[in-house]
This record gives structure tokens, sequence and C-alpha cells, in this order.
């Protein structure tokens, strides 16, 4: 049973911010830290903290010789499965933290020469280099850390989606950063059939983690062995071609240098320069969120149908009864949509100690297309704010100086007002771009109409391309994330 089930929700995964697991089976997938430091919102911003300052004390503490304090650090660290994450078959049951394997860690931590050296600087540089650590050790060793983060998170989607939370439920060991040591305590958590539930943010789980021994070594060391070896004079490894060019293939070079763990720290230790490479083009490159359709498939829930949301909307009859329906229709539109440029939703978000309120408030994690685009032109946008109203009578400026009242150069400065239909759009277009060019605060208006562009603008950017199509067809075709209806909006608002 999934917890939208559980709880009763009323939500499918494509409308949900959180993964839908199973409250007694494991779902699929895992969290990368690497994730955590790429994303810019202030949530994983936290998290990064927590994880930063975690394996340093980790490092310093093999550094400075101190078994106490690495098995102090280390012992605390427990069989998570309040996530639901991994491939427990039946019932979870963890993943296999015990003390055995965390003193084993330990063990290989002390010994190698990748600690030593100061080749790991993150925690999930330990699966490229430490024997006994993979992807789901990592985001045991993660869900451990940031505790304390998944709690919070999992107590404001409770909030959001009315899920009961039980008082005095024990934490569990959270991870300080402040003070770099383990607190325990009592809160308020999900406690689904009894058992404690941490929700995760569905834009930070991975069915792999970025950084892999096989990436690492095929893609990177291999390349340098090859050339290495054409080096060397006579080199063994080298073949010749008939038309006389020198070579090394890749596979003698597994072969002669491929191995177990401690192999790649001896080669990455002499070529640092390597390693270094690695994780600046992965840096570069972070890896994608798992798309709705990968997300179903991993829960095992229905795939993201966007008409059958925007059908819920426009079959909402306008009118102040019929307003909470239509902010809810609204809300897990616009969370399947924009998905995963717009994350952490919260409605109803109450701002200036509660003095004012909007309907959601959304935390803008985009780094492309339309919301990462804002993001680099300048204009505050770290949150984008939504206000609905269910009425088919004119907007005027009460409403538009009501979402305008919202904005803070902190908080951000562009939010979208939905409505259903009105008699003279352009007017209130006009109004929206007084507002753009005299007080910088960016406005864009989507009524019915405009919602059901949007959707078809969407489900075209996920269709797959039809090979008998021609080539200015797919020039033509939008990219998922571009919604060129809000950037066209915008470019009115500032032209």
């Amino acid at each position: 049973m999934r917890v939208s089930e559980y709880y009763k929700l009323g939500r499918t995964q494509p409308t949900l911010d959180f993964v839908d697991v199973d409250v007694e089976k494991d779902t699929p997938v895992y969290i990368d830290p690497s994730t955590l430091k790429n994303l810019p919102d202030e949530w994983s911003s936290q998290c990064h903290t927590m994880l930063s300052t975690f394996f340093h004390s980790v490092v310093d503490a093999i550094n400075h010789g101190d078994p106490g304090r690495l098995r102090e650090l280390l012992v605390r660290l427990q069989e998570p499965n309040e996530t639901h994450f991994g491939l427990s078959k039946g019932k979870s049951r963890g993943r296999g933290l015990g003390p055995y394997l965390v003193q084993r860690i330990s063990k290989n931590l002390v010994v190698s020469a990748a600690a030593q050296t100061g080749l790991l600087e993150d925690l999930e540089d330990t699966a490229l280099f430490i024997e006994g650590i993979g992807k789901d050790i990592i985001s045991d060793v993660t869900t451990n850390i940031i505790r304390g983060m998944l709690i919070s998170y999992a107590q404001s989607m409770a909030s959001m989606y009315g899920m009961e939370l039980q008082e005095g439920i024990y934490s569990g060991l959270v991870w300080n950063p402040s003070t770099c040591e383990w607190e325990e305590g009592n809160t308020r958590m999900l406690v689904p059939l009894g058992n404690p539930l941490l929700l995760v943010p569905k834009v930070v789980v991975r069915h792999d983690l970025h950084l892999t021994k096989e990436d690492y070594f095929r893609n990177h060391l291999a390349p340098t062995l090859q050339d290495e070896e054409l080096d060397k004079p006579g080199g063994k490894l080298v073949q010749t071609a008939k038309s006389g060019r020198k070579f090394v293939t890749k596979i003698d070079i597994e072969k002669e240098y491929g191995g177990d763990k401690d192999k790649m720290v001896d080669l990455s230790v002499t070529r640092p320069e390597v390693f270094r490479a690695y994780k600046e083009e992965k840096r570069k490159k972070p890896s994608n969120p798992l798309d709705h359709d990968e997300l179903s498939q991993a829960t095992g829930t229905k795939p993201v149908s966007y008409r059958s949301l925007l059908k819920a909307v426009l079959d909402t009859p306008p009118g102040s009864e019929h307003a909470t329906a239509y902010h809810h229709g609204v809300h897990a539109l616009l969370s399947a949509i924009f998905y995963p440029w717009l994350t952490y939703p919260v409605v109803e978000h109450p701002l200036d100690q509660s003095r004012k309120r909007v309907d959601i408030t959304y935390t803008n994690s985009a780094t492309d297309g339309f919301f990462g685009w804002v993001t680099r032109q300048g204009h505050p946008s770290s949150h984008i704010f939504v206000e609905c109203k269910n009425y088919n009578s004119e907007l005027g400026n009460p409403e538009l100086d009501q979402l305008c009242g919202r904005f803070s150069p902190l908080r951000g400065k562009v939010g979208l007002l939905l409505c259903r239909s009105l008699s003279d759009k352009e007017n209130f277009l006009q109004r929206c771009r007084d507002a753009a060019l005299s007080r910088h605060e960016f406005v864009l208006l989507l009524d019915d109409g405009d919602l059901s562009a949007l959707v078809d603008e969407v489900v075209l950017a996920h269709t797959p391309f039809d090979p008998t199509e021609n080539d200015e067809d797919e020039q033509e075709r939008p990219y998922p994330g571009e919604f060129r209806l809000l950037f066209e909006r915008f470019r009115k608002l500032v032209s």
C-alpha cells in the first residue's frame, strides 16, 4: 500500500513532490549525495552541509589517528528502513548497515591510501575506492546523516496533505553540522502501520550513483593508461595495425590494471589529476532527476496524464464555493507540469509572520529551461508564487497587488496568477506589464485557455519523435522545461 493510498491523498505519483513508496515494501531507488551538492535550493544546500561536515570529521579522525573518534562517528550509523528504499524482498528491513559492516568499512577506511592521501573528498568518492561500499550503503549512510532534514521535510508534506503526525516518536540519531556530533530525541513523525516513515523528495533520488567505478576506470583512467603504454619503450600492451599505427586496447588495459578498489586507489593516487578531471566533469554535468515515467515504473504506479489533470481543473465550476477544489486541481497539475524545475511546494504558505498567505509557493530548483533562464537573467526567483482566482469576473489592481505583495528580493519577484477567463485580457496584461517595467515585479497570467495551451506544449515536448516527420518539424518541437508560452508572456512584460 502506497503512502498516497494509506493516507487517502487522492493524488498520483506525478502530482506528489515525494517518492510515493510502499509503506511496507522497498522501492528500487536510492539517494545520491552528489545530487544534493548540485541542486540550488536551500533544503539541498543544508543537506550537503550535513554530509560535508560529517565526512570531513571522518577524514580528520583518520588523519589524526583517532580511532575512538572514528568509531564514535561510524558506529552510530544504523540500518535505516524508514525511507523504504532499496531491493529488500518482502517487508523493508534495512540493507545491512549493521555493526559488523560498519566495523569492516571503518577498517577499510583507515588502511586505505585514498583517505590517507586526501584523494577522498566527498562521501560518494568512497564508492569508487573503499571495498564494501556501493550505492545501497551510500544511500543508507546519506539517510542517516540527513535524517533531520528528512524529518522536517516529512512534517512539511504531512502538514500540506493533512497526513496525521504522531507526537513523541524517537527520531533516531540526527547529525548536527554545527557541533559535528550525533544527537537524538523525540519528535513528530508519520507512523503508518506502527513504523516511522521518512519521505524523500523525488528530485534527489536515482537508480544509481553519479560517480561509478566502472565509468571512472573505462572513460578516464583507461585512456590515460593507454597513452602511458604507448609512450613506454617496448610497451608489452602495444600492438601494431596493418597501417603501422601503434595502439593499445581498453580490454588489455583492463586485464593489466583492472581489479579491486585497492588497485583503483593506487592508480589514482599517482595520477591525481585524472580523478580531479573526472570529478570536475561530473560536477559540470550533473545527473538528471528521474522523470515521471521512470518514477512510475520504480513505484509501480500509473504514468502521468497531463490531460486528465487539466480536465480536473477545467471541470471545476467557477465560484468561491469551489475555490478549494480549484486550488487542489491547479496544484496537482502544476506540480506535474513543472517537475523537476519547481519543487518543494507549500500550499497556503504563510509569509511575513503569517500576516499574508499565498496559495502555492514552489522552490525554483531549475538550472535550465524557462525557470533557469529567469534566474540567469538576474531576476529574483528563488521561489515562484502562485495565486488562484476561481472566478470569471475581471481581475484588477487588487488581485495584481495581492500577488506582488508576496514578492521580495530574497523570496523572489516572479509569480503566476491563474484565473478562469477574462473579457478584457489585454487590459490586465498591460497592468502586468506596468508592474514589470515600473517595479520589476513579474506576474504571468494564465487563464483556462493558457493552461490548455501549456499542457499541449508539454505533451508535445514529451512525445517521442516520429522519424517520418521532417527535420523542420523536429526543430520546431519544444524541449522539456522550455515552456515557450511562459517565455513569450515574460518577454512581453519587458519589451
